[in-house]
């Protein structure tokens, strides 16, 4: 099954404000249907990076089978990870970097790994706030999480 996922996050005063992040999972049938599923949350205090991450895993932790994903955000800090492989070189070190110490967020991406263990995922980049639509929609859930009520704690937010 192929699916899309559109991410976004966003925190206000960032690192010490409430924050969320927004998803779009869309797949097609085989009867040519679009069904399009929204994600959202908000947290107490956060960092917009942790909201990044938060988005992707949350359309991949929505998944319940196998898929072929085709993930598009506008965050540098989470396509590059990927694509410029800094993630495998933080495996490889323990989730250290040689001259800069501990990977920041780790307890996050190793759940990204997890969620990303059973599916095919390709990352892409997207400009941000440039009137990409799903981009725009995802910014649209992220700020509406974060401005909302009930807002959650990120239990592992770094000092």
């Amino acid at each position: 099954m192929k699916v899309t996922l559109y991410t976004d996050g966003a925190a206000r005063g960032n690192p010490d404000g409430p924050g969320g992040y927004g998803a779009v999972l869309q797949f097609v049938d085989k009867e040519g249907t679009l069904h399009e599923k929204e994600l959202s949350a908000g947290y107490v205090k956060t960092t917009n990076n942790r909201m990044e991450l938060m988005a992707a895993i949350a359309g991949l932790e929505a998944l319940n089978r196998p898929c072929e994903v085709e993930l598009y955000s506008d965050s540098r800090y989470l396509v590059d990870a990927f694509n410029q492989k800094w993630i495998d070189g933080w495996v490889k070190h323990g989730w250290n970097r040689p001259k800069s110490g501990p990977v920041k967020n780790s307890d996050l991406w190793k759940r990204l790994l997890k969620a990303m263990e059973p599916h095919v995922v390709t990352f892409f980049w997207v400009k941000g706030h440039d009137g990409h639509p799903e981009n725009e929609r995802c910014d649209r859930l992220a700020t509406a999480a974060a401005d909302g009520s009930g807002l959650l704690t990120d239990t592992g937010l770094e000092a």
